[in-house]
C-alpha cells in the first residue's frame, strides 16, 4: 500500500492520494510530500523509492529488512533512520516489534513500516489539524512522528508500575506460583525493552550531537524532547526490570521462609513422637518375661510417663520459642 500526503505551502492545502500524487509534487518545487510504504512488493518499493526520490540502495535494503538494529546515516542529503516501532496490537508488556524506517529529505517524508503501526496513523491524523506538522517542514513530521513512538512506548510500560505494587502486596499475602510466572514474564519483556530503547537512545544521541542532513538547526528543541521522552522510557524500563527481578528474589526468600516454618512443624513433630514411638515399640514387644507386663497399673504408669514427655517437650519448645 503506497499512501501520500502532499501539501503545499502557497494554499495551506493538504491532498491525501496514492503514487499519482509523486508527479505533482515533482512539478511543484515548493510543495512537501509525505510517502507511507506498507506490504508493497519489495522490488515495486525500491524502484518507488529510487526513482521518486534517489534514495541510497544500500539504505533501502536495511529498511525492507525483518531484523536490523536502529540506526541513523547520512546519503546525499538524505537522513535515514531506522527504529523497532511497536507493532498496532501491542496492548501490554507481551509486545511485539516492527521495523519503522524514516527517509527525511528537504521536501519529502519517507516511512517504510513492516507491520500495523498506530503511530503512522496517529500522524496521519494530526495532518488534517491547522497546525499541521508538515507545514513545518519534513524534518519536523519526522520528529513529530519519533515523538508518537515514544509516547506509546512509554503509555505501554507505565501501565506494568501498579500491577507490580499489586503483586508485591499478594506475593506478601498469599505467594502463589501464577504469580512467579507472571514476574519472570515481565522480567523477560523488560529486557527486551531496554535493549530496544538503549538503541534508540543513541540513535537520538547521534542526531543530538552531529548536523545532518534535511534535519534543520532550529529543530534541537523537538529533537532534544524526543531523546529525553526516549531516555525516560529507558530509564523507566531499567527501574521496572530491576523491581521485578527483585520482586522474583523475594518471592522466593518468601516461599523459602514458609517452607522453614512448615519444616520446623514437621520436625517439632517429629520430636515429639520419636520417644513416644521408642516407648511403643518398647512395650510392643511380645516377650513373656517383661517386668511390667503383669503390672495392674502398667499400662497407665506408661501413658502417663508418654503424657509427661509430650508436656514437657512442648514446655521447653515454647520457652525457646519454636512454637
Amino acid at each position: 500500500m503506497i499512501r501520500c500526503v502532499l501539501y503545499r505551502p502557497g494554499t495551506g492545502a493538504v491532498e491525501h492520494g496514492g503514487s499519482e500524487l509523486l508527479d505533482i509534487w515533482a512539478h511543484d518545487q515548493e510543495s512537501i510530500i509525505w510517502t507511507d510504504l506498507y506490504e508493497n512488493d519489495a522490488e515495486e518499493e525500491t524502484r518507488l523509492m529510487i526513482e521518486h526520490f534517489d534514495l541510497n540502495p544500500l539504505a533501502i535494503q536495511d529498511a525492507q529488512r525483518s531484523r536490523h538494529p536502529p540506526k541513523i546515516e547520512a546519503f546525499d542529503g538524505v537522513t535515514f533512520m531506522l527504529f523497532k516501532g511497536l507493532h498496532g496490537e501491542a496492548s501490554d508488556l507481551t509486545f511485539r516489534t516492527i521495523q519503522l524506517a524514516l527517509f527525511v529529505g528537504g521536501r519529502f517524508l519517507v516511512t517504510r513500516h513492516s507491520g500495523p503501526s498506530p503511530s503512522i496513523e496517529q500522524l496521519g491524523g494530526e495532518i488534517t489539524r491547522q497546525d499541521s506538522p508538515i507545514a513545518q517542514g519534513a524534518d519536523v513530521l519526522a520528529l513529530r512522528l519519533l515523538r508518537i513512538m515514544s509516547d506509546r512506548y512509554l503509555n505501554l510500560i507505565l501501565t506494568i508500575e501498579p500491577r507490580l505494587e499489586q503483586i508485591e502486596d499478594e506475593m506478601i499475602k498469599n505467594p502463589h506460583d501464577e504469580l512467579l510466572a507472571e514476574l519472570i514474564n515481565y522480567k523477560t519483556n523488560l529486557k527486551k525493552y531496554t535493549r530496544v530503547f538503549l538503541y534508540h537512545v543513541q540513535v537520538i544521541s547521534e542526531l543530538q550531537r552531529r548536523r545532518f542532513p534535511s534535519i534543520g538547526a532550529d529543530q534541537n528543541h523537538l529533537v532534544t524532547d524526543v531523546y529525553e521522552q526516549q531516555e525516560r522510557a529507558s530509564s523507566l524500563g531499567r527501574l521496572y526490570y530491576e523491581t521485578a527481578a527483585d520482586l522474583i528474589d523475594g518471592y522466593i526468600s518468601v516461599a523459602s521462609h514458609r517452607l522453614n516454618n512448615i519444616m520446623k512443624i514437621l520436625t517439632i513433630v517429629t520430636a515429639i513422637f520419636v520417644p513416644l514411638s521408642f516407648l511403643a515399640g518398647i512395650y510392643g514387644m511380645n516377650f513373656e518375661y517383661m517386668p511390667e507386663l503383669k503390672s495392674q497399673a502398667g499400662y497407665f504408669v506408661l501413658l502417663g510417663i508418654m503424657g509427661s514427655m509430650v508436656a514437657v517437650l512442648l514446655y521447653v519448645f515454647r520457652k525457646k520459642k519454636w512454637l
